[in-house]
């Protein structure tokens, strides 16, 4: 009978959930269409997986025939291309300013006659280092331009002095470095910045409608008529339309039981294992659009990969897990505060910067200590570590099992909390409707 009793809570609870949801559209859309437009949007931002054709300028002050050649090998560098020639460094630093270009180089107008004269003869580089991954493309494709131009003009040095063209060139770089990329050889952007920036702007998504899924009871001052449905089933929620004949009368008792159960105080006694399974089911549907929307993302970043189907599903649990905890812990943060407001301020200054202390874009040993502890302390961390171990390294699976074991324990512990914390609003009727 007690499990009825809890199937029952749970069956209304989504029931409750789904008539609020089918008449509140933005509501709906915060569980279904703008998590959707945010995967598809950021999977189309990065659909060019990797950054070629960056635009530079060109100061050519030497006009030779090896500075044309060095302006050739800058055009025919796949990450760069010359988007045009300026003749005066004002001009160069105006368009940069305006972003028409990213970096200008200039050739020095001795620059062919210190290269026969066997003296120095530098290209110098002003690029805009605010933009650090253009700055980094950008130097690296002019290094490799300027290794290349300076190898061709020793080596032909070498050569007219009668040395061997293999023997020239390994006197002109004795020593060589043999890279060898381990993961995400092919630099693809898509699959290294797309599949971890989505779980990220979901994982704030989550947490924004897990503060307002129980908050807005709050704030309205129906969470007592919630509790009082789950547990006895009264009001009776009809999700049927009413009729003509009898609208007026639905309308005014509808209203007459808004206004009871608004100033209604909290009921005798409060289940914790019917609230339990009351937030279950009012989380049922956020819960079920957000692991569809885990399936979609897994296929996305997997689709021209062969991962094993134990991996795929270590990160699928991690990843619904991810969502799971997010929607517990907005609700753990406004019903702490009995304020929406509150709550939704919490989530943003938590969830928000959550994906620059995870260390996919910025190292994790690099940040400060403090920085490391509260990197540590946010699930989102965890969860790409998990993720970047199984589909772009592709780790044992044993590597990755505690971070799925520790998100299922912090899912499942938020819960309890997140109903203890329900019971103690309940407890509360004079601070409902805190804005």
């Amino acid at each position: 009978m007690h499990l009825t009793k809890l199937s029952e809570a749970f069956l209304r609870s989504a029931a409750y959930e789904r008539r609020f949801l089918a008449k509140n559209h933005w509501d709906f859309s915060m569980v279904v269409w703008i998590p959707l437009a945010t995967v598809l949007l950021i999977w189309w931002i990065f659909s060019q997986t990797q950054i070629t054709d960056l635009p530079i300028g060109v100061i050519d002050q030497d006009n030779s025939d090896v500075a044309n050649t060095a302006v050739r090998y800058l055009e025919a560098s796949p990450t760069l291309t010359v988007r045009q020639l300026y003749y005066s460094q004002a001009d160069a630093e105006a368009a940069i300013l305006q972003r028409d270009i990213y970096a200008v180089v200039i050739i020095p107008e001795d620059f062919s006659r210190n290269i026969l004269s066997s003296q120095p003869a530098p290209l110098i580089l002003q690029v805009n280092a605010q933009y650090g991954t253009h700055s980094g493309i950008i130097q690296a494709g002019v290094q490799a331009v300027a290794s290349t131009l300076s190898a061709g003009v020793e080596i032909k040095r070498l050569v007219k002095q009668g040395v061997a063209p293999s023997q020239a060139m390994t006197a002109y770089a004795p020593i060589s470095v043999q890279r060898i990329s381990l993961f995400n050889a092919a630099t693809n952007y898509q699959q290294f910045l797309a599949s971890t920036v989505i779980p990220a702007l979901l994982h704030i998504l989550a947490m924004v409608i897990g503060a307002t899924t129980i908050g807005r009871e709050l704030r309205d001052k129906n969470i007592g008529r919630w509790y009082r449905f789950i547990d006895i089933g009264k009001p009776n929620l009809t999700l049927s339309k009413p009729s003509k004949t009898t609208s007026s009368l639905s309308t005014k008792q509808d209203s007459s039981n808004n206004k009871t159960s608004s100033n209604a105080k909290m009921p005798n006694s409060v289940s914790l294992s019917v609230l339990v399974f009351g937030l279950l089911g009012k989380y049922f549907w956020p819960i079920l659009a957000y692991s569809l929307w885990s399936v979609l993302i897994l296929w996305l970043a997997t689709a021209n990969q062969n991962i094993n189907i134990m991996s795929l599903m270590a990160v699928y649990a991690g990843f619904l897990c991810l969502m799971i905890l997010s929607f517990w812990l907005g609700a753990i943060f406004t019903l702490n505060s009995f304020s929406l407001r509150m709550g939704l301020s919490t989530t943003g200054f938590i969830s928000a910067p959550s994906y620059a202390f995870a260390g996919v874009t910025f190292p994790y040993i690099a940040i400060s200590d403090s920085a490391q502890y509260w990197s540590n302390a946010l699930p989102l961390t965890h969860y790409l570590k998990l993720h970047i171990a199984q589909l772009q390294m592709q780790a044992p699976i044993a590597i990755s099992l505690p971070i799925v074991y520790g998100l299922t324990l912090a899912a499942i512990l938020a819960l309890v909390l997140a109903a203890l914390l329900t019971k103690r609003a309940l407890a509360h009727p004079e601070r409902w409707g805190a804005r």
